[in-house]
């Protein structure tokens, strides 16, 4: 049984751990751990651990993404993403949704809108996309050519109204490159008018040239989506008409024109637990995090390669424990729960919002499948008290039911001020207490 002081302990080290994601340590002075210093040799403690053992007497002590939660960095080793990915659900769970609350708002979810501008006739083979040219006829999905401007307009207004903030437009293409100079000004075209109408843009065109990202990007183009579907040992198995090499060329040329990159993958592939943690490693060594990653599910369509296999879509604990590993790897990404949610239920994607996921696509179709009842959809944020995000907010959020803004800034100077209010209360403890040391001697600044 932990002593009153002891408990008082527990409760401080959680505080310095939820608003830094470092651990409070004995024979650290408080100031240096709010100042994020490195580790010192003095009994660390897991927070992670029930009964706070000393992390040297434990059979298997946390890795160093753990004392480094939430920290923005891309030289992740696939080793310590498979660490992560491999930790227990629900402790994993616990340490992404503290990732997640030290750079967004979790009680915002983004509301997007899909939309197909170009159905069917792609070239490619991918083996999960009914709009390929290569199985349409026993998807029995024919091509269409490239919606009207103001049918497109018209649509973003509707999702505009309905509360979407953010408008997604796909077409069915190789690349912009395959089609002639005037369908491409439409898209343009497209962009500019959306973009008045104050929403975020995205699209998904397939592979683009540095020449046409700028284009996008001069028209007012938020974001590119370009995903990368699965690991690079697994894509083989998916398509074989577009090089791995050629996704992250395009997502190059994005970055390079300064458009933020949406870039994710599919999980339900029939690929193994190392390409998911292959997909998110892929992702997490960019030069750059994508601003965007959408974690879809697999909708086995029936005519397709994958809708043939019988394949079992993935299960609630698999998405929430691919979103929770791309939350802790990539913190300030908005880590969109994408296609597949009807294949969940609102209890799987409340475990979702809470491993981290802060998007989902409103409206009753994607490009070609079936999505959530809108309706529904806000029935199930309201019972889970969240609400909608708005256009072009900041990665670090406000809170929405305060009006106050979040930083780490402002988590830095929250966790001061509770320290400070504790610390004459912890230097009254014991000569071998948490706050000073061995000898007696106040290492804290308290004295």
């Amino acid at each position: 049984m932990l002593s009153q002081q002891g408990r008082r302990w527990v409760d401080l080290s959680r505080v310095v751990y939820a608003q830094l994601g470092s651990a409070l340590t004995r024979g650290v002075s408080t100031s240096s751990c709010l100042a994020r210093a490195e580790p010192q040799p003095a009994e660390p403690y897991d927070l992670a651990t029930p009964g706070f053992v000393p992390a040297a007497e434990l059979p298997r002590s946390p890795g160093g993404w753990l004392r480094e939660l939430g920290i923005v960095r891309s030289d992740w080793t696939r080793e310590e993403i498979t660490e992560v990915f491999e930790t227990p659900l629900l402790d994993l769970i616990f340490h992404a949704a503290a990732a997640h609350r030290m750079h967004h708002d979790p009680q915002m979810v983004q509301r997007c809108t899909l939309l197909s501008i170009k159905t069917g006739g792609c070239p490619e083979n991918c083996k999960y996309c009914a709009q390929s040219s290569s199985w349409s006829k026993e998807v029995g999905l024919k091509a269409e050519r490239l919606m009207n401007n103001d049918d497109v307009y018209e649509a973003a207004v509707r999702a505009k109204e309905s509360g979407s903030t953010r408008f997604c437009m796909g077409a069915a293409w190789r690349g912009p490159s395959q089609v002639g100079g005037r369908q491409w000004e439409r898209v343009l075209d497209m962009v500019r008018r959306v973009r008045s109408l104050g929403m975020e843009v995205c699209t998904t065109l397939g592979m683009l040239t540095p020449e046409q990202a700028r284009q996008l990007r001069e028209a007012g183009l938020s974001a590119y989506n370009h995903n990368l579907d699965t690991s690079p040992e697994y894509y083989g198995q998916i398509t074989t008409s577009r090089k791995y090499e050629d996704r992250l060329t395009t997502l190059e040329a994005v970055r390079e024109a300064g458009i933020s990159v949406c870039a994710g993958g599919i999980i339900g592939l029939g690929e193994g637990p190392s390409d998911r943690v292959g997909l998110i490693h892929q992702l997490a060594t960019l030069p750059a995090h994508p601003e965007s990653v959408p974690i879809n599910a697999l909708v086995a369509v029936a005519g397709t390669p994958l809708g043939k296999d019988g394949l079992e879509p993935p299960t609630g604990f698999d998405m929430a424990r691919c979103i929770a590993t791309a939350r802790v790897v990539m913190p300030k990404s908005m880590v969109r729960l994408s296609a597949g949610r009807l294949s969940l239920t609102p209890s799987d994607q409340a475990l979702c919002f809470m491993a981290g996921a802060n998007s989902i696509f409103d409206g009753d179709k994607l490009l070609t499948t079936a999505n959530n009842d809108r309706n529904e959809d806000l029935e199930m944020m309201d019972q889970l008290g969240l609400s909608s995000r708005p256009a072009f907010l900041p990665y670090v959020a406000g809170n929405t039911s305060t009006g106050e803004e979040h930083s780490p800034a402002a988590a830095l100077a929250a966790a001061e001020a509770e320290l400070a209010a504790s610390t004459h209360q912890l230097a009254a403890v014991s000569s071998d207490s948490a706050c000073c040391g061995s000898q007696g001697q106040h290492r804290c600044g308290c004295h």
